[in-house]
């Protein structure tokens, strides 16, 4: 199986063309090559193919096999990889997703995607907020949709905060049955937001577009920051916009290539 490694902020995936390449598996080949010891190593499996409805299709797999249905990084790198790659000229591209279809702009220099921004259409959420308990401590969150679901923390410490050990509870718990993204997130000023996540089904990323879009999203919510924002990720930087007459947010960040390769499956 041939194949593409790209990241955008650190968040890997191994992308691959279906339009070229027969997937029957895409669960267990999800598996197989995000293992960073005996695979390729990455947060997942992203597949390219075709789509009666946009331009392309992105179909995204998490490093545990499971299906996602939306990854902001990931879609930026699909985006570079469509065009730098020769699949189409338009730097203007509709990506069908399980999410429904995402609008890019890229920006390009001499032939290559430096940046891209993703209209990820409208946030969902509740504009109370509930309580998690782990461990004996309750959590406020806000409960946000970007396509995926994201339980949305502010904490005075993200450098120090128990990841490792809350982050998995909070993915788990009872109160989301379909496994939820958790952002512990930090406010710098009125538009710079620290954040470190932990993904269901990858555990903690270096980054996570959607994971960022639904911080923006709580930031504005609870009064904290401007309409648009700096996410701060151990990978890097995101710039967020919620655009409130429209209802939709805009996130803009790099994507970048590492290696092709190919893999016997």
């Amino acid at each position: 199986m041939k194949f593409t490694k790209m990241q955008g902020l650190g968040n890997d995936y191994v992308y691959v063309n279906a339009m070229e390449e027969t997937i029957t598996d895409p669960g267990r080949i999800a598996e197989i090559v995000s293992d960073r010891h005996f695979g390729i190593g990455a947060d997942g499996l992203i597949l390219i193919g075709s789509s009666e409805k946009a331009d392309f299709f992105m179909d995204m797999y998490n490093a545990d096999g499971s299906r996602g249905n939306m990854c902001g990084n990931g879609i930026r790198c699909v985006a570079k990889y469509i065009y730098d790659k020769g699949l189409s000229d338009k730097t203007e591209l509709a990506i069908e997703t399980l999410s429904g279809i995402k609008y890019i702009k890229l920006t390009v220099k001499n032939g290559s995607t430096v940046l891209a921004e993703v209209d990820m259409g409208e946030p969902v959420f509740e504009k109370a907020k509930e309580a998690v308990e782990v461990n004996g401590s309750n959590f406020e969150f806000n409960r946000i949709s970007m396509g995926n679901p994201h339980a949305v923390i502010f904490v005075d410490d993200t450098e120090n905060f128990p990841l490792e050990e809350i982050g998995p509870q909070i993915e788990k718990h009872e109160l989301f049955p379909d496994r939820v993204n958790a952002e512990f997130c930090k406010v710098i000023d009125r538009k710079t937001i620290q954040m470190r996540v932990w993904e269901r089904g990858s555990g903690e990323t270096l980054a996570c577009g959607t994971g960022a879009c639904a911080t923006a999203v709580a930031g504005v919510l609870n009064g904290l920051t401007e309409a648009e924002a700096t996410i701060r990720l151990l990978g890097g930087d995101l710039l967020v916009r919620w655009d409130r007459d429209q209802n939709r947010v805009f996130m803009t960040g790099p994507a970048e290539f590492v290696f092709d390769g190919e893999i016997n499956i």
